[in-house]
């Protein structure tokens, strides 16, 4: 469905960046040249210049200057529109100026060639028709010209802007649901019979031995829960509210994995308050618990780390594990989830990485600061 809905979104901003097509704007003369026809007859009549009785062929005249100057200046002002109105926005009226000059110079001419072959000017009167329809035909090219295309200009760009909005909000919509997808598998993860019996069993054994630290992870569980489900809407907290709830989900782990979990965070003070996507840190946490310290009798130890660099917020956690890499995850996968938010949030400056250094896996979160 996504996928659709982007192609479609695409499909729809090309075709706005390219403007309103050539084959639309001939259909769009099939009104607007009877329509100057009639509107020059009646500045013609109201002048004097023709009488009622010649209204007919005066008329087919300006019928004829029209079409030969409309259609050339449609077809080349939609051209020069596309190709230059976005490098010389300030010079485009100069240009449509001089297109509209040109295609009513030209379009004189070859009405006047044409009405004198229908018999509508005598062959001697070629030029005295040309001279008197001339000027006739710059001012109503300009005036008319430039009037549309500022309007078509304004209507595009509206169009323009209203796609870009609805795009906006069908991302914006995209962003919420991922981000309720990704609440939504943490509470589940959290809410799992497996996860909540052990870490349940784990409380009951620490009771009568360490009965503070037992009731610490119930503190954490809860936090864990409520952190979960309240997730802020912009799909961004700060790092020490993640690294608070990374702490909690490992501290309780550790209940159930004892020595077998082993773990070391490492991010300087000042990052703290930098803004990340919520549950980004605590998914690949999740992730190295289950696949590497639940799947070793051994155990293993995580390393998370974050530093800044050239601008950039780059979060890593590191394992002692076998390793994976990211062509293996799916998009239901809750690193597939994370993905798709990083796309949202950042575009291209959002990424995930996945690297084996020193027999241990790193996989690295990166995003502007």
């Amino acid at each position: 469905m996504n996928s659709k809905i982007n192609s479609l979104t695409a499909t729809h901003c090309k075709a706005g960046r390219r403007g309103p097509r050539i084959s639309a704007v001939i259909l769009r003369l099939v009104w607007i040249v009877p329509a100057i026809a009639l509107f020059c007859l009646a500045i013609f009549l109201s002048l004097g210049r023709t009488k009622l009785s010649e209204s007919g062929a005066e008329l087919v005249v300006t019928f004829v200057y029209a079409a030969l100057i409309s259609l050339p200046s449609a077809i080349l002002l939609t051209k020069v529109n596309h190709l230059y109105s976005g490098r010389f926005p300030r010079l485009i009226i100069v240009l449509n100026a001089f297109v509209l000059l040109g295609t009513a110079t030209c379009g004189t001419l070859a009405g006047g060639l044409i009405l004198q072959w229908i018999g509508f000017v005598q062959r001697g009167e070629y030029w005295q028709e040309f001279r008197m329809a001339y000027p006739i035909s710059i001012v109503i090219s300009l005036m008319v010209g430039l009037g549309i295309t500022s309007l078509e200009t304004l209507r595009y760009k509206l169009q323009a802007a209203t796609l870009e909005l609805r795009t906006r909000q069908m991302e914006q919509e995209r962003a919420y649901k991922l981000l309720a997808e990704a609440q939504l598998s943490s509470l589940e993860s959290r809410i799992h019979p497996h996860f909540l019996f052990n870490t349940l069993n784990s409380i009951a054994a620490l009771i009568p031995s360490d009965p503070q630290r037992a009731e610490d992870t119930v503190g954490k569980l809860a936090s864990l829960l409520r952190f979960s489900l309240a997730a802020h809407h912009s799909g961004l907290v700060l790092l020490s509210q993640e690294l608070k709830i990374v702490r909690d989900y490992l501290e309780i782990e550790k209940t159930r994995f004892g020595a077998r979990l082993r773990y070391e965070i490492s991010v300087p003070d000042e990052w703290t308050e930098v803004s990340v996507p919520s549950l980004a840190l605590q998914s690949l946490v999740e992730n190295a618990v289950k696949h590497v310290v639940a799947q070793s009798s051994q155990g293993a130890s995580i390393r998370i780390s974050g530093a800044k660099d050239d601008g950039r917020m780059v979060l890593e956690v590191s394992d002692d594990g076998p390793g994976f890499t990211l062509a293996a995850i799916t998009p239901e996968h809750g690193l597939g989830n994370l993905i798709a938010r990083l796309e949202l949030l950042f575009g291209e400056a959002g990424q995930l990485d996945v690297a084996r250094e020193n027999n241990r896996t790193a996989v690295r979160l990166s995003f502007p600061a």
